[in-house]
């Protein structure tokens, strides 16, 4: 597989830079606005990783895990009262894991040199 053209690595990019900028559109406390930046800033980070070593298998497991922190986040961090800054941790990452688990298949063909179809 090429670099810089696996969609769920695009998707994971987009995904973590929109977290990254919500809370300039959403009411967010300290806690969220932090929280939000944070993972959304590594999550995109992860994509860019992914996108330039697309037999990365590691980046995609670290997509996985901060959807899955990010989804946990609103009750951890104490904003789950906060419905925008709550949607928008649970709806990317959400999508953060869907967009792992759909990469891994194509991350470990890569990575054991073999083209997956």
């Amino acid at each position: 597989m090429k670099a810089w053209t696996r969609w769920q690595d695009w998707a994971a990019l987009v995904i973590g830079v929109l977290v990254a900028l919500s809370p300039i559109v959403v009411t967010v406390s300290t806690a969220a606005a932090w929280t939000l930046v944070v993972l959304g800033v590594v999550l995109a980070l992860t994509g860019l990783w992914s996108l330039a070593q697309p037999g990365s298998v590691a980046s995609e497991y670290g997509h996985g895990v901060l959807g899955v922190l990010l989804f946990i986040a609103p009750w951890v961090m104490g904003y789950s009262d906060l419905a925008g800054a709550s949607w928008t941790s649970w709806v990317g990452g959400a999508l953060a894991v869907i967009v792992a688990a759909t990469a891994l298949p194509a991350a470990t063909a890569a990575h054991r040199g073999v083209i997956a179809h």
